[in-house]
């Protein structure tokens, strides 16, 4: 394996992209997912020859891909960076031996991580070459796995935890460690319904950055759930703010669940009251009755407008239901606008 984490390498990344977001706003990449639906993977697809005789069913396993499909991952990150993308996260949202038990493939979890962040880190280091003045980063994506520590998921038992903080921090350490072995610039704590989740997955980063005495940038990034303005777990913006901001972070913000005009006022709240920058990466608007998002580019673009107007983020992207031809118009819009200035009176 290549290994990434000397000091020089993250004392040299961390000041890139805290020199670059000073410059510039920054594009994060849209849906991992959205786009590989695009290709109507069969689950022979998703097989592959290493996995034909596996014993369960794999079809919907998109993490497996970067293991099965490598080329076509790196098709769908060349496709983002091709439109602005500046920032471009692995295919690994479920990457964690909690999540992939679903697939009784706990025991992958260190290379599909690997595997995922090589696969990412080749196609940005290809377009930095060709433009060295706008170096591409990539992000480490860590979902929130399908279990809660906060909340009990037998409503007959509400004290019963389904997962301990103990297990969702040495899950994570797993992932991190194999993601940044694999070469990524940032870790990306996302999608984040339930803080503790989330605290442990920051706590095992922390191990981590200790053991091998490095700084890797961290994103963090929750999920508003609904119109009450709060997370599943049921903290409001300025809760959440205050229980991931412990640690130095590079940016945090929202992302998920939400269309861009009903984001927008958490993230508004969120950048006047924290001095680390800030991103948002919204869905394509609101799912229709068959779970598809029909938000054009175009109307994307003129809600994000919105957000550079009042100059409330750092890092700009797209989640659920985008695609890169709605990178691209928010790309091509972000460029005009100065970044959001840090809040240091905070």
């Amino acid at each position: 394996m290549l290994l990434y984490y000397n000091d020089e390498f993250f004392d040299k990344e961390m000041s890139n992209i805290k020199d670059e977001l000073q410059k510039r706003i920054l594009v994060l990449d849209g849906a991992m997912g959205t786009m590989i639906q695009r290709y109507k993977f069969s689950e022979a697809d998703y097989r592959g020859n290493r996995f034909k005789d596996y014993h369960i069913p794999l079809q919907g396993n998109n993490d497996l891909l970067s293991i099965t499909q490598p080329e076509v991952i790196k098709e769908i990150h060349r496709h983002y960076l091709e439109v602005g993308a500046d920032i471009v996260e692995t295919n690994t949202f479920s990457g964690t031996s909690v999540a992939m038990a679903d697939y009784e493939m706990e025991n992958l979890v260190c290379e599909l991580n690997y595997q995922s962040a090589k696969i990412a880190k080749e196609v940005t280091e290809e377009f930095t070459k060709k433009t060295p003045d706008k170096p591409r980063f990539v992000a480490g994506s860590m979902g929130p796995t399908n279990r809660t520590a906060s909340l009990s998921p037998d409503v007959n038992r509400p004290e019963f935890r389904a997962i301990t903080f103990d297990e969702l921090k040495m899950a994570y350490k797993e992932q991190a460690e194999a993601l940044i072995d694999g070469g990524v610039d940032i870790l990306l704590v996302e999608t984040i319904f339930d803080t503790l989740n989330a605290k442990a997955a920051l706590f095992a980063i922390d191990e981590v950055k200790e053991e091998r005495n490095i700084d890797i940038p961290v994103m963090v990034s929750g999920t508003i759930t609904d119109a009450s303005g709060r997370t599943l777990s049921g903290q409001t913006v300025e809760a959440f703010l205050t229980s991931v901001s412990h640690i130095p972070l590079l940016s945090v913000g929202f992302n998920c669940a939400l269309g861009a005009d009903q984001l927008k006022p958490y993230v508004k709240r969120l950048s006047g009251a924290t001095g680390f920058y800030t991103s948002a990466h919204p869905n394509a608007g609101l799912p229709n009755a068959f779970g598809e998002y029909d938000q054009t580019p175009e109307q994307m673009q003129e809600l994000i407008k919105q957000y550079l107007d009042e100059n409330i983020v750092n890092i700009i992207g797209g989640c659920c239901g985008t695609t890169p031809e709605h990178i691209k118009l928010i790309a091509d819009l972000a460029k005009n606008y100065s970044p959001r200035p840090l809040n240091i009176e905070v």
